[in-house]
């Protein structure tokens, strides 16, 4: 059965990066009251991430880059380790994997398998990211990787199964990173105890 909303204002609180909007509308519930709300939602457009992994060395590569949200929010030195990712723009999600690939980490990857599209954070945020794995051999590894522009990227190549036991210690606390490595794990793509 469709929502049934009805948009009493919209109104644009910004466009300076990402587009902010204040949505007020009365929403129909499925026992026919009618209630208003009001909400701030956020709209950075969609994005891809992609999980490098490598199963004869049984590891992933992972990027580590300031993000000033988690610092606001108490990651104290603001760091975080995660797939590399990257907004659409113009891209078709796999397009854009493969060049975030190439400009983070520094590895060309041609085989893409995207495993979900998932939105991260419904209540405000409309993006929905496209998660891909891909697999990568040590003679694909053909640029600096970094990043560009103005991002600073290191890149960690890891066990898998550290990676998963950074995931019980807090350390890897992406949402996007956590989901495709328990992906592997599931699939029984990469070994947990090797």
């Amino acid at each position: 059965m469709p929502v049934n909303i009805q948009i009493i204002k919209d109104k644009l609180l910004s466009d300076n990066y990402f587009i902010l909007r204040n949505i007020t509308y009365d929403l129909t519930r499925k026992n026919g009251e009618v209630v208003r709300q009001r909400r701030e939602v956020y709209d950075r457009g969609n994005g891809a991430a992609i999980l490098l992994y490598n199963r004869a060395s049984n590891s992933v590569v992972l990027t580590r880059q300031f993000r000033i949200a988690t610092w606001h929010n108490g990651n104290p030195d603001g760091m975080l380790i995660e797939a590399c990712a990257g907004l659409l723009d113009d891209d078709a999600p796999e397009v854009c994997v493969r060049k975030e690939a190439m400009e983070e980490t520094g590895y060309r990857v041609d085989d893409v398998c995207q495993v979900y599209g998932l939105f991260m954070s419904p209540g405000g945020v409309t993006e929905k990211v496209h998660l891909f794995t891909g697999e990568y051999q040590p003679s694909q590894h053909t640029g600096s990787g970094g990043g560009v522009d103005d991002e600073d990227i290191d890149v960690l190549e890891l066990p898998f199964p550290q990676a998963l036991a950074m995931i019980r210690s807090g350390d890897i606390c992406d949402a996007k990173t956590v989901i495709l490595l328990q992906h592997l794990a599931l699939e029984g793509i990469l070994q947990p105890g090797k």
